[in-house]
């Protein structure tokens, strides 16, 4: 079933490789940005996509995704807030702390996840996701060799998180809670190491 879902955040390349999948899922993408104006802009670019600053587009969707870097991620969700209770919050963010971004570096409170539901409080069901595929590779539109996983503490809310992966060309997983996406973001510095080495744009995929 089609859904309205904004990206916040969503003008660098995470935000615009999923909108552009989404969007061609059938379902209506908005992205988001502090500047109405950038968004727009970055929406022309993606086919059947609009552009709105992030408390607009949060207001107008039905499920919301953050694809922020760390530094941003509780500053752009506090300003959103009330516009999340209820809904589902798809949060890609990976806290990298540079210049050591191979290196795994978890944030007090445990995981990047965890702090934003935290900060949310219980109205918003907080889904971790995306946090190790290549956004290159979603802005391509070709088939992607890569699965995701997905950790949240409600199994309704990670199935529907699940479902909106399947949309965007990759597989996923149910991962349990959201603390365990303290994993899938401490994998993200492991795999630039891996990037770094090999000089290629690795994914995971689950296999068994």
């Amino acid at each position: 079933m089609s859904k309205t879902i904004a990206i916040l955040g969503g003008t660098g390349d995470l935000g615009t490789g999923l909108a552009r999948r989404w969007a061609k899922a059938g379902h209506r993408v908005i992205i988001g940005s502090r500047s109405a104006e950038r968004a727009q802009e970055a929406a022309a670019k993606v086919e059947g996509a609009e552009g709105m600053d992030n408390l607009a587009a949060a207001t107008a969707a039905d499920i919301v995704a953050i694809t922020v870097p760390y530094e941003n991620q509780l500053r752009t969700l506090d300003a959103v807030k009330e516009a999340l209770q209820g809904k589902i919050l798809v949060d890609a963010t990976v806290p990298l702390m540079p210049p050591k971004v191979g290196t795994v570096q978890l944030p007090e409170g445990g995981c990047a996840a965890v702090n934003a539901q935290k900060m949310l409080g219980d109205g918003v069901q907080v889904v971790s996701a995306f946090q190790n595929v290549a956004a290159d590779k979603l802005q391509s539109g070709e088939e992607l060799d890569c699965d995701i996983l997905v950790a949240g503490d409600k199994l309704a809310a990670r199935e529907v998180v699940v479902g909106l992966v399947e949309d965007a060309g990759l597989r996923g997983w149910h991962a349990g809670p959201l603390a365990n996406s303290a994993a899938a973001e401490a994998l993200t510095s492991v795999i630039i190491q891996i990037n770094r080495r090999y000089k290629i744009t690795a994914g995971i995929r689950i296999t068994g």
